[in-house]
C-alpha cells in the first residue's frame, strides 16, 4: 500500500438522539468515493472519538469499511494516553479486515518527555503487523513530537509517517529533512498543504475533504504534480472555509456545514455544544460565498392584515388606523383592548393599507382619524 494524495478525517455522524447515524455515515463515505479521495481516515479528532464507546469506535470503523468496499485504503484511529492501552487498541483494530494502516496520536495529557513518546509508539508498532501513521498535535495533547524524535521513530519497523498538524512550518520543514525520504509526511492542517508539500511532505489528512473532497483532493494531487498554477487557484478560493473550520472547535464547524449541505443532522456529543449563533452566520456566509451551499431563500413575506381602533371614551370619536403587527394592538394581534366595549370598538382586519383607509374615511361620526406610526 502507497499512501498519498488528501486523505478525509472524516466526522461522525450523530441522529438527534445522539446514537450514530450509520445511514448518514455511509452516504458520506460513499460521497467521498465517488469524490475521488485517495483514503478515509476513521475515527480521529474529527469524529469525536473520545465520546464513542468501544463499540461504537470499532463499529464506525467497519461501516467505513463497508461502504469504501475495498475501493481505497482505510486508516483507522486508535489511541490512549495509557501506552498497555494503546497496544491493545491498535492490536484489536489491525486485526479488522480492511484496515490497512493505523493513526494514532501522541498519549495525551500525560505530556510524557521525548523519550517517552517514542517508548510508547515503539511499542505499539512492535506489538502489530500493520503500518503506523502517528500523529502529532501538540495542541490536543500538550506534547509535541520533535524532529529527532521522529528520525528516530522512523527507523522503527511498521512506523510508516506522521500527520503534522504542530502548526510550525520551521518544525515541519525540518522533519521532512531529518527523515528518510521513504517516511511519509502528511499535513494536519489544511491551510498549509501546499507548503508542507513543497518542503517535502506527501499530501493531507483533511478537514475540508468532509466538506469539499474532489477540491481538496484536486488541490493535492496538483501540488504534488508540480503544477503549482491549480494548485494555488484551488488554495486560494477554498482557503476562507478551511480557516473556517476553526472558528471554533474542530469539528463544529465543518459539521455545521455539512449540516447546511443537507448530508447529516447536526449534532455533538457533550462536552462539545452547538455552535454561536454570530459565528454560525459568519460560517454560513463563507460557505456560500465558496459555493459549498446555495445563498439561503429569504423566507416569504407575512400577509400583512390591518385595523381601525375607534375610540370616544374621552371626546369626540377617533380612529386610529394601525397595522397587524402593531406592538400597541393587543401584543400584535390588531386588536386594542383594555377598553370598555361601550366606548370603543375596533374594525378589521383589511386585507391592505388603503382598503383600511377607505374604511376609515367612510366611518359616519368619526371626527378625528390618525394612523399609528407602525403604518
Amino acid at each position: 500500500m502507497k499512501l498519498r494524495g488528501c486523505g478525509t478525517a472524516l466526522v461522525t455522524p450523530f441522529k438527534a438522539d445522539s446514537s450514530v447515524d450509520e445511514e448518514a455515515l455511509r452516504a458520506l463515505v460513499a460521497w467521498q468515493v465517488e469524490s475521488g479521495i485517495d483514503f478515509l481516515v476513521p475515527c480521529g479528532t474529527t469524529g469525536e472519538t473520545p465520546t464513542l464507546s468501544h463499540d461504537e469506535w470499532l463499529r464506525v470503523i467497519d461501516v467505513t469499511i463497508e461502504s469504501a468496499a475495498g475501493r481505497l485504503p482505510i486508516v483507522a484511529g486508535a489511541t490512549s494516553n495509557s501506552t498497555r492501552d494503546a497496544v491493545e487498541k491498535v492490536k484489536e483494530v489491525a486485526a479488522h479486515p480492511g484496515v490497512d494502516a493505523i493513526l494514532t496520536a501522541s498519549p495525551y495529557y500525560n505530556k510524557p518527555t521525548q523519550e517517552g513518546q517514542y517508548r510508547h509508539f515503539k511499542s505499539i508498532a512492535e506489538a502489530v503487523s500493520k503500518p503506523l501513521i502517528l500523529y502529532n498535535v501538540p495542541g490536543r495533547t500538550g506534547a509535541n513530537i520533535e524532529p529527532a524524535t521522529l528520525a528516530r521513530l522512523a527507523e522503527v519497523p511498521n512506523i510508516m509517517g506522521v500527520k503534522e498538524a504542530s502548526g510550525n512550518m520551521s518544525q515541519i520543514a525540518e522533519v521532512c529533512h531529518a527523515v528518510p525520504e521513504t517516511f511519509l509526511v502528511f499535513s494536519g492542517d489544511d491551510a498549509v498543504t501546499l507548503p508542507v508539500v513543497a518542503v517535502g511532505g506527501v499530501g493531507i489528512i483533511s478537514v475540508a475533504a468532509n466538506e469539499i473532497p474532489r477540491e481538496m483532493t484536486e488541490m493535492t494531487q496538483a501540488a504534488l504534480n508540480n503544477d503549482w498554477e491549480t494548485a494555488r487557484r484551488l488554495h486560494r478560493k477554498y482557503f476562507p472555509l478551511m480557516q473556517a473550520n476553526f472558528i471554533e472547535s474542530n469539528p463544529l464547524p465543518v459539521k455545521a456545514v455539512l449540516a447546511m449541505m443537507g448530508k447529516m443532522q447536526e449534532v455533538y456529543r457533550l462536552p462539545l455544544l452547538p455552535m454561536k449563533r454570530d459565528t454560525r452566520s459568519r460560517l454560513q456566509r463563507i460557505a456560500t460565498e465558496v459555493g459549498v451551499i446555495s445563498k439561503p431563500v429569504a423566507p416569504a413575506a407575512e400577509a400583512v392584515e390591518f385595523y381601525i381602533y375607534e375610540n370616544w371614551h374621552a371626546g369626540p370619536h377617533k380612529a386610529v388606523l394601525h397595522r397587524a403587527s402593531c406592538g400597541q394592538c393587543n401584543s400584535g394581534r390588531g386588536r386594542p383592548s383594555g377598553h370598555d366595549a361601550n366606548h370603543a370598538r375596533w374594525h378589521g382586519p383589511y386585507a391592505t393599507l388603503a382598503e383600511a383607509r377607505s374604511a376609515s374615511q367612510t366611518m359616519a361620526g368619526v371626527l378625528i382619524r390618525s394612523e399609528c406610526k407602525c403604518i
